[in-house]
């Protein structure tokens, strides 16, 4: 008995030093197969890599905490501060287990499109973009994001609605891969901004939104939207520029501009009062109302609503439908009908972009934006 006590210590002792070994192993050939993914894997797990990159080099967090206007650097002593006192040989273990989940993601991801889909466009990284059956699908594709949009996604969609316009489709479709629809704006394009940088930012993100609602303002032929979950923002306003919105029953529709110190966008300040009346229109745009899809489709927003079980398959039967209509007959009819509209559109469009740059640079929305921060780190 004696000699069995004795013993035991001593192979625990053997087994852990092999376990740091291996983990020592593990965490460096993460940080090589790291350098080696192709694909952005977006700003939250780059956070998270960041932090347990620290926590295993480092151990807890040891900084000073950064200016609250300071959002890149503040956003990275957070997410190294919540790991508390995690270990150092936990840290390791779990940054080596998240490279290898991303590598295996886009392992996966390399394989599917080793065989395209059919009547895929080239091109695109936040988008799918197809044109089968008459019919050109821009579908959002950032569904680990919610299909929120970033710079890169709004310059996308402008490149898509360019090509759309002049292939030979006879029909335009925009839809979301996944859950959401879009969560809207990435704030995050807003977070990733030196405090110096502010200005800037303002300036070129009015204009990209400019540029952006331009296009579906432009847009020569039928433009529906297929609303397959949760709708906000800038994703939101621009429906009032298509022609026809079909939205699942567990979609809905939010645009939380003043919440964030912000204001009306996509031509939503002219288009929504005559869509829906001036007091529900107030109630989205002033005060952040959430519509369900059937309080939606009452108002004058979505022209139909259907049950998420059979969504997919009843709305591309009918746009199947609709796209083998004669195409020239209806790039006319829709001009016809947009065509009065479209200069004061345009106008609105300008205005908006020039009230929302002031918005992005007043201390109200800095406030704002803050403190939607603070209270997401905490989650």
């Amino acid at each position: 008995r004696q000699t069995q006590a004795a013993c035991i210590p001593a192979i625990h002792l053997h087994m852990t030093a092999a376990t740091m070994q291996v983990s020592q192993k593990d965490f460096e050939k993460a940080q090589e197969q790291l350098k080696l993914l192709k694909k952005d894997p977006g700003n939250e797990t780059k956070l998270k890599l960041y932090a347990l990159f620290k926590q295993a080099t480092e151990g807890p967090c040891n900084a000073p905490k950064p200016g609250m206007l300071d959002f890149v650097k503040k956003a990275k002593w957070d997410a190294w501060n919540s790991l508390g006192n995690l270990s150092q040989d936990s840290a390791r273990q779990k940054y080596a287990e998240l490279v290898s989940s991303l590598v295996s993601e886009e392992s996966a991801s390399q394989k599917k499109d080793a065989s395209p889909e059919e009547g895929r466009h080239d091109g695109y990284e936040t988008l799918i973009v197809t044109t089968r059956n008459n019919i050109t699908k821009i579908m959002f594709n950032r569904p680990d994001r919610k299909n929120a949009i970033n710079r890169q996604m709004y310059r996308e969609i402008i490149k898509a609605l360019e090509e759309a316009g002049k292939n030979d489709s006879t029909i335009a479709v925009i839809t979301g891969n996944g859950d959401y629809y879009s969560s809207g704006n990435d704030l995050n394009n807003f977070a990733n901004t030196q405090p110096d940088k502010i200005e800037e930012m303002a300036k070129d993100g009015a204009v990209l939104l400019k540029e952006f609602v331009d296009h579906f303002i432009d847009f020569p032929k039928p433009l529906i939207a297929v609303v397959n979950g949760p709708a906000i923002g800038i994703c939101v306003t621009v429906l009032g520029l298509c022609d026809i919105v079909y939205a699942s029953d567990r979609a809905t529709f939010h645009s939380p501009f003043s919440q964030l110190g912000q204001s009306p966008e996509g031509c939503s300040s002219y288009l929504f009062p005559k869509i829906m009346g001036l007091g529900k229109a107030s109630e989205m745009l002033l005060f952040n109302k959430k519509l369900t899809a059937a309080e939606a489709c009452a108002q004058g927003l979505v022209t139909e609503v259907f049950p998420d079980n059979s969504f997919q398959k009843e709305v591309w039967a009918r746009l199947e439908a609709y796209a083998r209509l004669p195409k020239n007959s209806l790039a006319v009819s829709k001009q016809l009908v947009r065509s009065m509209e479209k200069e004061k559109l345009h106008a609105v469009n300008s205005k908006e972009c020039e009230v929302l740059m002031e918005r992005w640079l007043s201390d109200e929305c800095i406030n704002a934006l803050v403190s939607f921060f603070q209270k997401k780190s905490k989650l």
